[in-house]
């Protein structure tokens, strides 16, 4: 045995390669066992078998290998010096154009070179498509089916076995395998086909290869490229040997036909993309006319989707004769990009349309003309606004030139460019490599993972930014992939053993914390694949109708979970047939559902292996966008205007017309990515809550506090804690305890609001006794108005901090720490944070004396509070009086002007400072005069502005009116604030007017008295008198032992009288007379009846007032007049049941005859009446028009509905007089008419003034004699102005008028 491992031993070159590292792990294994004198005959049969095995696989390889037939191409003309080059060199750079069969024909040179014996030739093809293709292609020339000798691998599809020595495969596959075999030893040769293109993938094949070639020396790697940039290729690779093949097999010919005109002058016009492309088919279709091998294909070169299906829908309404529109982009299905490869066709001649696909990758058959507009869309990563855009670019000279290259292989080619030659030749020569324009976050990832070292260090041809390699890391940042110093953390192991995008991949990590892995596998499957949805041009709104049917109103992402449980229900109840005609009928793609299925299957694959399990119950909807919001952070946006989304880092963005969010977008979204056309749009949306990111971007969001402030329920120092993440607000307001961020500032807001505030509650005895201490000061502040006794806060401040300091508190920031605190402090000093009054006041107090400043306003027996407060802009500034409701009305109206005795210096001063200037200069300075009158006053003894006034005249020698005093406008302190205040001494209102709050609240003045808990008074329905008598006054008890004055009343409530209580005597006395003669009307029914049959002439009195009385209440009206006149109640009340019967007795007795006697009265004063209103409704002129007005309401205001029982007798008795002096005025007036409109305007006015202070006393509940007293004063000086000669009751002036009215404004 032991001659036969020596044998195997020399002969391991001859077994595959993959093999030998394992059998020399096994011979290592071997040698040291033995040297321990192990048993090795176990591992020798293993050696020995496992050798032999390998080697007999690499002589069957061998034998496989039979002639190989080369077609008529271009490298098959130079195929032995490529295998020359091949066998001497380990890399080779070979430059074959379109067409020159370096694709199909060089993994055969390489298996006729016995590369493939030992292990795989690996031919790697930028696309999926291509490597299906190429594989097939090469299978048939091979004379072997695909799967045997030549095999081929792209995503989920897997056609490779041990016969295979060809395998052709995408290079995300191959590079997929270094994960696992870092030195790709199951390759003896690696073919890395358009490598030209310079995707990604390739750029970091490439520089990976260039890291192990040293490492396998055994392994050959031939790189093959158009005609593009080849130094730079071989300069990678230690300047490898570079061969060109031809491709060309005939001329192309390029017309430039641009679509902008270059001349002005030219008659041309500008066209459309559109209509350069018809120009140019139209000018084909004419070369082609007279050639004989028929017509030729056209290949338009397209930058997108819709772009293609534009234009064939312009082509096809052309019309165009004997030729089929054929499009071909990635979207579309397989069997319709087949359609374009088989021979069989519709038409003469095709036009195909297509992307930048039709450059390299794939070779349309049967194409002899090119039309190339020159552009084309190229992704494009920007590492500042973290966007991948898909701009339509110019592309390059190189582009240009491969899409030229494919007219020119069945016969000579044209090539139509849509631009100018000028335009051509300032092109870049070659695009940029993928490297250089997207993001490296997975690259960045899988370098990692692989542990290849630094990036920057890593040999890529062409190294990528540092910006570009900077954002990439950020983005696994973002995910949680790699730390802050650029460490791969254990999610960045997890996430790079998935294999899809880190985004994606972050998801599916989530999903499983989330319990939603089954939802968002599905999701993550379908982010990976091309969307299975379609819509047709001519169909769409029937396939928009389709897509509604599982369409989710919130989600995008769910809406294709919907899908997917839609499909999965329908792929396990029908065949295949069926399940592809319901796939087809509902417009989705069968073949890309296929491939989301596969992806799904491969994730869970992947998800098993890394010990993930499903989620068995349904998945919340937070649970499933939080999990992809994970790997989606950065793609967050809030609404703004328009539809407008905020996005992360100031990105502004639209929703993607083809979301279900799109009509009513929600106030927050997460996109799968935002892809930047003619706009920035979101695709792939759904509606999140911003809160859901918080928990996810720990290690990303941004925490601000504002407004740090004391709360006393949580009694501890908070703050709005603002959480941003990428510049966006998730979090705009939370409440924190802001104790932990940063204690020195809380400590000191605690101090501030908590102590010196005192907005704590706390039981320690030194904050009751600081807060008592702070609160008199503070009133004795109020009081003088003067904001100079206590220290200010600062100083307060000071003390607690340093009290902190010395006793060791200067880490208190709530209140819970403060009382542990205090508690201690206080066992051995229970003083230490005792206020005193020389901590706290700044001069002496003395100034503010109880004398000066009472707390008590005596009233009635009653010690009504008063309290201070000094702030001009509140609504109780300077001093209040608390006046219980039952008071309100009798307030002491005299004494409140005084204020308190403190006070009454400063009033004086603002008094003479209010003073017209005419009479102020009489009393300069004013201090001095204000000092001296107040001095001078006795305090509260009568009227102020009498007493002021009076003063005034004794010290100045000036006289001035009180009135003059009376209306100067003061500032509010100036006047006694009244606080209106229940039972239990809340305040109900305010106001200094006191009107005001009797009109607001005097009912509730009327209510309480007469509903006293302790003496309930007054009663209802009397029809006679049996009532004790009625007092003049009475005092009723109230709540709290108050007594209020009151004054009992009989009021008329038509069929009995009431017996209440009024606030006010005259009003008493007004409304009992009416309510004595209802209880005479009662008591006196017969003689009421008979007086009034004996009205004979009442039908007459009745013509005169018909607009003003009724007969019936002219009846009752001249009844109660009488009854008046009788008992004689207008001069002396009736208060007694004695006193009431000895006036009914005299009623009964004279009533027929006295309501005769009135009723005369009445009778005279009406035709009077009726005669006045005559004159009155004549035609007047317009200078009469304030006169006739004048002496209309004199007269409304003399015979209204009612006057004859509310007018007394006294006054009735004149009416006849005051109406001659009207009917003599009437005759006189228009020979007077100046001064009768200047006594108009006088007495109009004296007269609203009556009235309106009428109207107030009425509202108030009260009354005042002496305002009748008033009114018929007037009445008397209108006879005086206008009917001298009927002589008038008393001695009548203008200046008497003023004189009583002012009389009875000082009262």
């Amino acid at each position: 045995m032991k001659d036969a491992i020596a044998a195997v031993s020399a002969k391991f070159d001859e077994c595959l390669i993959k093999d030998r590292a394992a059998l020399r792990r096994k011979l290592d294994k071997i040698v040291e066992r033995e040297a321990k004198s192990q048993p090795i005959d176990k591992l020798e049969a293993e050696f020995v078998a496992m050798f032999e095995k390998s080697s007999q696989l690499v002589t069957e390889r061998t034998a496989a290998v039979g002639k190989i037939d080369y077609p008529d191409l271009p490298i098959s003309q130079k195929r032995d010096e490529i295998a020359a080059l091949i066998e001497k060199h380990q890399v080779v750079v070979i430059a074959g154009e379109t067409g020159s069969g370096k694709t199909t024909q060089l993994p055969k040179i390489c298996m006729e070179l016995g590369l493939g014996r030992f292990g795989l030739i690996g031919h790697t093809q930028p696309r999926r498509l291509a490597a299906r293709t190429v594989a097939t292609r090469i299978a048939d020339e091979l004379k072997t089916e695909v799967g045997q000798m030549v095999g081929y691998q792209v995503r989920f599809t897997d056609q490779v076995s041990d016969a295979s020595q060809i395998k052709l495969m995408t290079d995300g596959i191959l590079l997929a395998e270094s994960q696992h075999d870092p030195l790709f030893s199951r390759y003896q040769t690696l073919i890395i086909d358009e490598a030209h293109e310079r995707s990604l993938n390739i750029d970091f094949l490439l520089g990976y290869l260039k890291r192990i070639l040293p490492k396998r020396p055994d392994l050959k790697l031939i790189i093959t490229s158009a005609t593009i940039d080849l130094e730079r290729f071989s300069k990678h690779f230690n300047d490898a040997p570079v061969i060109e093949v031809s491709g060309r097999t005939y001329p192309v010919e390029v017309l430039y036909r641009p679509l902008l005109s270059e001349d002005a002058q030219e008659e041309q016009q500008d066209r459309t993309q559109q209509e350069g492309i018809l120009d140019a088919v139209e000018e084909i279709i004419q070369l082609d006319k007279g050639k004989t091998q028929g017509p030729r294909d056209i290949l338009v070169f397209l930058s997108g989707e819709r772009e293609i299906r534009e234009t064939a829908e312009r082509l096809r309404k052309a019309a165009l004769k004997d030729t089929e529109i054929m499009p071909l982009y990635a979207r579309l299905s397989v069997a319709e990009q087949n359609r374009i490869f088989q021979g069989k066709r519709d038409a003469g001649r095709r036009v195909v349309l297509a992307t930048n696909v039709a450059e390299t990758s794939v070779t349309v058959p049967n194409i002899r003309y090119v039309i190339d507009t020159g552009v084309a869309r190229i992704s494009r990563y920007s590492y500042r606004s973290k966007v991948q855009r898909l701009p339509i670019e110019p592309i390059s000279q190189a582009s240009a030139n491969q899409r030229a290259g494919r007219c020119g292989r069945i016969a000579p080619g044209t090539c139509i460019r849509l631009y100018s030659e000028d335009d051509f030749q300032q092109r870049p020569e070659f695009t940029d490599a993928e490297i250089r324009r997207t993001n490296l976050a997975a690259v960045i990832l899988q370098m990692l993972n692989l542990r290849l070292g630094d990036i920057a260090q890593f040999p890529f041809i062409d190294p990528p930014d540092r910006r570009y390699i900077n954002d990439g890391f950020k983005l696994l940042e973002e995910l949680g992939a790699v730390t802050t110093q650029r460490k791969m953390t254990s999610l960045g192991k997890k996430l790079s053993k998935l294999p899809v995008d880190p985004r994606i991949a972050r998801m599916i990590v989530e999903a499983e914390h989330q319990g939603a892995l089954h939802e968002v596998l599905i999701i993550a499957s379908a982010l990976s694949v091309q969307d299975p949805r379609e819509r047709p041009a001519d169909k769409k709104q029937a396939a928009d109708q389709r897509h509604k049917e599982y369409e989710h109103e919130d989600s995008d992402f769910m809406t294709m979970v919907n899908l997917w449980n839609l499909y999965e229900e329908q792929r396990q109840e029908l065949s295949q047939n069926q399940l592809r005609k319901f796939c087809t009928k509902h417009f989705l793609s069968f073949m890309r559902m296929r491939e989301w299925r596969d992806t799904h299957r491969q994730l869970h694959i992947s998800c098993k292996q890394l010990g993930m399990a499903d989620n068995k119950e349904p998945a919340t909807y937070q649970a499933v966008h939080t999990a992809l919001l994970a790997g989606l952070l950065s793609h967050m946006g809030f609404k703004q205007e328009n539809k407008e989304f905020l996005g992360a880092r100031n990105r502004r963005f639209h929703i993607f017309p083809a979301s279900s969010q799109f009509k009513k977008p929600p106030k927050w979204v997460m996109a799968a990515e935002l892809v930047e056309t003619s706009k920035l749009y979101a695709r792939m949306v759904a509606r999140i809550d911003p809160v859901w990111a918080e928990p996810l971007a720990k290690h990303l969001v941004k925490r601000s506090y504002i407004e740090p402030r004391w709360n006393k329920k949580r009694a501890q120092v908070v703050a709005t804690e603002q959480v941003s993440l990428f510049g966006l607000l998730i979090v705009p307001k939370r409440n924190i305890n802001y104790g932990r961020i940063d204690p020195a500032v809380a400590h000191e807001i605690f101090i501030r609001c908590a102590l010196v505030e005192g907005d704590f509650h706390t039981r320690g005895p030194f904050f009751k006794h600081n807060r008592q201490l702070l609160e008199h000061v503070e009133l004795l502040e109020a009081k003088s108005r003067r904001r100079d006794l206590l220290v200010d806060e600062e100083t307060l401040f000071g003390f607690y901090h340093q009290k902190f300091a010395e006793l060791d508190g200067s880490h208190i920031v709530n209140g819970a720490g403060f009382e542990q605190w205090r508690q201690k402090v206080e066992t051995d000093a229970p003083k230490a944070l005792f206020l005193t009054k020389s901590d706290i006041l700044q001069r002496s107090d003395t100034h503010v004396s109880k004398g000066a400043y009472p707390d008590t306003l005596p009233h009635r027996g009653v010690q009504l509070k008063l309290s201070y407060h000094f702030d001009p802009a509140a609504p109780d500034d300077g001093v209040s009086v608390h006046v219980p409701v039952a008071l309100l009305k009798q307030l002491p109206m005299m004494r409140l002007p005084w204020l308190v005795p403190g006070m009454l210096r400063d009033k004086c001063e603002a008094l003479l400072r209010g003073l017209p200037k005419q009479l102020r200069k009489n009393f300069v300075p004013v201090p001095d005069y204000a000092n001296a009158v107040a001095e001078a006053m006795v305090f509260a003894d009568g009227d102020l502005f009498e007493a002021m006034a009076h003063q005034l005249l004794r010290i100045g020698g000036v006289r001035i009116d009180p009135n003059a005093l009376r209306v100067v406008a003061l500032d509010g302190h100036y006047l006694f604030n009244l606080k209106l205040v229940d039972a239990r001494g809340k305040v109900i209102a305010q106001s200094r007017d006191w009107e005001a709050l009797c009109a607001e609240y005097g009912h509730l003045a009327d209510e309480e008295i007469k509903s006293a808990p302790g003496d309930q008074w007054g009663k209802k329905g009397l029809t006679r008198w049996d009532f004790e008598d009625l007092e003049e006054k009475i005092q009723i008890k109230q709540a709290g032992g108050l007594y209020v004055d009151a004054w009992p009343m009989l009021v008329d409530r038509g069929d009995s009288v009431e017996l209440t209580v009024a606030m006010s005597p005259d009003l008493a006395a007004k409304k009992t007379v009416q309510g004595i003669c209802r209880l005479m009307i009662l008591a006196a029914n017969s003689q009421v009846r008979a007086a009034k049959s004996s009205l004979k002439a009442l039908n007459q009195n009745l013509l005169f007032v018909s607009k003003v009385y009724t007969k019936k209440q002219l009846e009752d009206d001249l009844v109660i007049a009488a009854i008046k006149r009788i008992a004689c109640l207008d001069k002396q009340m009736v208060r007694s049941q004695s006193a009431f019967n000895a006036a009914l007795a005299a009623v009964k007795r004279d009533l027929v005859d006295t309501v005769k006697e009135v009723a005369a009265l009445s009778f005279e004063v009406h035709r009077s009446y009726h005669e006045v209103q005559k004159a009155l409704n004549k035609q007047v002129g317009f200078d009469s028009v304030t006169i006739l007005g004048d002496i209309k309401q004199q007269v409304q205001r003399l015979v209204y509905k009612g006057y004859l029982a509310h007018i007394s007798w006294q006054n009735l008795k004149e009416y006849p007089r005051y109406m001659k002096a009207v009917e003599i005025r009437l005759e006189k007036y228009p020979r007077e008419l100046t001064q009768q409109r200047h006594f108009s305007e006088q007495l109009q006015g004296y007269m609203s003034r009556y009235e309106q202070r009428a109207e107030s006393l009425l509202k108030l509940g009260q009354w005042d004699e002496r305002l009748d007293s008033f009114r018929w004063y007037l009445e008397e000086y209108r006879v005086h102005l206008f009917a001298q000669q009927l002589g008038t009751a008393e001695v009548v002036s203008d200046k008497r008028v003023k004189q009583r009215w002012n009389q009875l404004q000082s009262d």
